[in-house]
This record gives structure tokens, C-alpha cells and sequence, in this order.
């Protein structure tokens, strides 16, 4: 799995008075994303924060291409595109599914920390599972 593809359907109140999807929507789509491709590598998010290892966003950035809106069915594209030391950048596309039109595209920059918020080396399981799975060269440093 080179990415993991994410549906949802645009709902009412993600939209604005025009009837287009409100902008930091994306932001919440990504990271719902984010969260599947987590379960996807046998990794739920919460057996990490169980584990004390958790991943703020410490980055992020949207660039919007055309606009969604009410009941659009939205894939949202998710990757890795980078791990290091301690951190790691998740990249999407969100995609109308049917038209196959790029709405919009992003990143997510996450460092690992512990509990005390306090940096922590990328633990060996997260690397191992998102290295086999990961689209660019690692980056290690």
C-alpha cells in the first residue's frame, strides 16, 4: 500500500452559504484519513497513544484547486512521504471521486513526542510498518 484512499461524502454543514465545502474542512478530512491509514497498517492511533508515543501536527498546508460541495463523494489520497528521526509528513489529494477532478492538496508535518510533550525517537514499529508502505525515499537523518 503505496497510499490509502479515504471516501467521504461532503454533508450539509461542511458547507458554506454558496454551498461550497468551508475551507479548514480539508484539514479535518486529511486527518480522518490519516487515522484510516494508521488502522490500515494495523496501527490504530490509539494503541499508539496507549503505547505513549503520540503525533501533534507541528505543519500543515492546503492548497486548494477546485471547490467541492453539498453530497460530492470525496476520495482523499494519503501517503508518507517522509520519516525521520522523530517526525514524519503525511501528504494528500482530495479528489471528486466521479469526475476525478483534484480539489485540493496538502501536507502534515507530525513530530513524535511522549506524554510530557517532549520529543522522542520515531519508535521502530511505526518506521518498520510506514517504511514498507511509504512512496518517497527515506530520509533518515
Amino acid at each position: 500500500m503505496k497510499y490509502f484512499d479515504y471516501e467521504y461524502r461532503v454533508r450539509y454543514g461542511d458547507t458554506d452559504k454558496l454551498g461550497i465545502s468551508y475551507y479548514a474542512n480539508y484539514l479535518v478530512w486529511f486527518e480522518a484519513a490519516r487515522t484510516e491509514y494508521f488502522r490500515a497498517l494495523g496501527l490504530p492511533y490509539t494503541e499508539c497513544e496507549k503505547k505513549g508515543y503520540f503525533l501533534p501536527v507541528v505543519e500543515a498546508t492546503v492548497r486548494y484547486h477546485a471547490p467541492s460541495t453539498y453530497d460530492d463523494l470525496l476520495v482523499i489520497r494519503t501517503s508518507v512521504s517522509r520519516i525521520r528521526m522523530s517526525s514524519m509528513k503525511f501528504e494528500y489529494q482530495a479528489f471528486h471521486k466521479e469526475k476525478q477532478t483534484l480539489l485540493a492538496t496538502g501536507f502534515t508535518v507530525h513530530a513524535f513526542v511522549d506524554g510530557s510533550m517532549v520529543p522522542v525517537k520515531a519508535p521502530d514499529e511505526v518506521r518498520s510498518r510506514v517504511q514498507t508502505h511509504k512512496l518517497l525515499d527515506d530520509e533518515s537523518a
